[in-house]
């Protein structure tokens, strides 16, 4: 992307100020441009694989993401496995389970900084769960509490069954379980 195609004026007056003070050069500024422009989160939402996305038979006023043909709404809808169905799935378990809202909250694995897990229980029901997240990009060690053996697996991001004991969490693994 060059900086004629950014629209960010905080992006547009960094590199001004940055690299005329000669405190930075043009291509690594371009370079944090790229990782860190407000413009990235921006784009033309990616409706279809249509010319701009579906998103305007006009012009948009920022380049739509080149990927579109691949990634896009209509795309992820006809596709099971996806982040968006995997998304209602999760709206839909949240609003038939009220102690996943209502349950009180106990933080499991604090020591653990890839891994966000805890136990929600609604005394009034019984129901109890278990929720874990390895929010990183590496394989990360869990244990699974002793009364969640034998747990029912409610929804899970990888297609296996209801995990028990020490367990590692793949990269991004993510699960709820129900005792």
């Amino acid at each position: 992307m060059g900086l004629g195609q950014y629209r960010d004026i905080e992006s547009l007056n960094a590199f001004k100020e940055l690299t005329g003070a000669g405190l930075i050069s043009a291509d690594e500024m371009m370079e944090c441009l790229a990782l860190r422009s407000r413009d990235n989160a921006r784009t033309p939402v990616q409706w279809d694989d249509s010319p701009n996305a579906g998103f305007t038979t006009g012009t948009p006023w920022i380049e739509v993401n080149p990927n579109y043909t691949a990634i896009n709404a209509a795309a992820e809808e006809k596709d099971p496995d996806s982040v968006l169905n995997y998304y209602k799935q999760m709206i839909t378990l949240r609003k038939s389970h009220l102690g996943l809202i209502y349950g009180s909250f106990q933080l499991l694995a604090e020591e653990n900084p890839q891994v966000f897990a805890y136990r929600r229980t609604l005394a009034e029901t019984g129901e109890n769960y278990l929720i874990a997240c390895n929010f990183s990009d590496k394989d990360a060690a869990f244990t699974i509490p002793a009364d969640f053996a034998g747990a029912r697996r409610l929804i899970g991001n990888y297609p296996d069954t209801a995990p028990t004991g020490a367990v590692t969490l793949r990269p991004y693994e993510a699960f709820v379980l129900q005792k």
